[in-house]
């Protein structure tokens, strides 16, 4: 059953990370490096935000140590780096579909980018992943609509939930 709901999420992860990218195509890359107050300062960064810590922490899961985040060394243009971030999304679904139920209680040790040491279990830190880019999201559409972009359409869970 943790499995089924962590695959499910997974796929929601990738819809709305989908339908976003629709919008933010939509408004335009002028639109989406406009500088604005938030916790990144534009909707491009806030996108590749959410793609690093999914890169993070898939690269965790994986046995992966990390030193830096990824999009310090992304060289793409913002149509690559829209195409990266998709990419990412179904990988973290494929991952996720690999691990058998018993392997998602299991801890993970790992080191944050500061060098402390944490362990959380496989299956929190795939749900932690998947509602951190939820929380992203909902700054994306507030910018978006800060720039006047308003053809906007629900990315809840259960919009997802209703089109399956």
């Amino acid at each position: 059953m943790l499995k089924e709901s962590l695959v499910h999420f997974t796929k929601y992860n990738l819809w709305a990370n989908q339908i976003v990218i629709g919008f933010m195509n939509e408004a335009g890359e002028e639109a989406c490096r406009k500088k604005q107050v938030s916790s990144f300062p534009t909707i491009f960064d806030t996108m590749m935000h959410i793609w690093d810590a999914q890169r993070v922490w898939m690269d965790r899961l994986n046995g992966i140590p990390l030193k830096t985040w990824p999009s310090e060394h992304f060289k793409g243009d913002f149509q690559e780096s829209c195409g990266g971030f998709l990419r990412n999304s179904k990988e973290f679904i494929a991952l996720t579909e690999s691990y058998p139920e018993s392997d998602l209680k299991q801890e993970l040790n790992y080191k944050s980018f500061a060098g402390k040491d944490f362990s959380n279990s496989i299956g929190h830190i795939i749900l932690h992943c998947m509602n951190h880019s939820t929380y992203h999201r909902g700054q994306i559409v507030t910018m978006l609509r800060n720039v006047g972009f308003t053809k906007l359409a629900s990315t809840d869970y259960i919009s997802f939930c209703r089109q399956e």
